[in-house]
């Protein structure tokens, strides 16, 4: 594979947002555990007081290691190498592993043009040559496969070298496709990946889709990400799961279906744009409020429809 110019050896930012995106916190999950292998430090933050409705993303209690109290208030925030490279077994390597940057925050709530406007000056500011955006959405996926991540770019040369499809999704969208319009408009190339999380463990943090997002992060720019527990709590949350459906007939069945339909989909025969198209129904069954429309917070869909949740024993 020949990577484009910052896939792979560049300054690379990958970027993840709570909220809409973030099914089973599996995005944001992901960009925080790279964050914290690399051990990056703030370089830049939004003033939350612009973007945000309070009443919507709450500020939050937390105690610090001091004992003392204090108020953390919802955000986005560019981080960045600090003073000293990390160094050791559990630190992430590879080619442009020593100027990855990581942006994390929540979805704002207003100003969607002047929010993203700030943070891609702010990349600008900082270099950045690629930009990985980590999504996550609920989907028709079995839990008990591996969880399905799809790769896509409006840029072409992105497209060849990276070799990932273009996505033909038409319908509502989250922070994550606005700052990617307004990245591609900056001359930064970008690629997108959406791990699909069962939507039936919506309420759930999800650790196999932040491994399935991580290993495609690895697949196109060459990183090398050190795991830690993630492989261990990925087999206890399927393990999980499947305690569930042992007591629930109707949500083994309805597994059952869905394990049916992905072994089709996994199939020799099935071509590349067989599976691109799965994933396309999956979106617009998000946005259109059908049955399986949970989003990615776990509340219901634009139609009212309630993600599967196993009946009350």
């Amino acid at each position: 594979m020949q990577q484009p110019t910052g896939f792979g050896s560049g300054r690379l930012l990958v970027v993840a947002f709570e909220g809409w995106n973030d099914a089973g916190e599996a995005a944001s999950s992901a960009a925080r555990l790279l964050a914290e292998r690399l051990d990056l430090v703030e370089i830049m933050a939004i003033d939350p007081e612009l973007y945000y409705d309070y009443q919507f993303n709450r500020p939050t209690v937390v105690t610090g290691d001091d004992g003392a109290r204090r108020i953390e208030w919802p955000g986005a925030a560019l981080l960045g190498p600090g003073p000293a490279s990390p160094d050791g077994p559990d630190s992430v390597t590879g080619p442009g592993a020593p100027g990855l940057h990581v942006l994390l925050g929540a979805e704002p709530a207003r100003s969607w043009k002047s929010f993203a406007a700030e943070l891609i000056d702010a990349a600008l500011a900082a270099d950045i040559q690629a930009i990985v955006f980590l999504g996550a959405m609920l989907a028709d996926a079995p839990h008990t496969r591996p969880l399905m991540v799809f790769a896509s770019s409006d840029n072409p040369d992105v497209r060849h070298g990276l070799g990932v499809e273009r996505s033909t999704y038409e319908g509502p969208v989250g922070i994550l496709s606005v700052l990617a319009d307004q990245a591609e408009r900056a001359g930064i190339p970008t690629v997108s990946l959406w791990a699909s999380v069962p939507h039936y463990v919506h309420n759930a943090p999800s650790p196999k889709a932040v491994l399935a997002l991580l290993a495609k992060l690895e697949e196109l720019t060459g990183l090398s990400i050190p795991r830690g527990s993630l492989e261990v709590d990925a087999a206890a949350w399927e393990a999980g799961v499947d305690a569930l459906a042992a007591d629930d007939d109707e949500m083994a069945g309805y597994i059952t279906q869905l394990e049916q339909a992905r072994d089709a989909v996994d199939a020799p025969e099935a071509s590349g744009e067989a599976i691109a198209r799965e994933f396309e129904r999956y979106l617009r069954r998000r946005g259109d409020g059908r049955p399986g429309d949970g989003r990615a917070d776990g509340r219901p869909g634009p139609g009212g429809d309630e993600p599967w949740r196993p009946r009350e024993s």
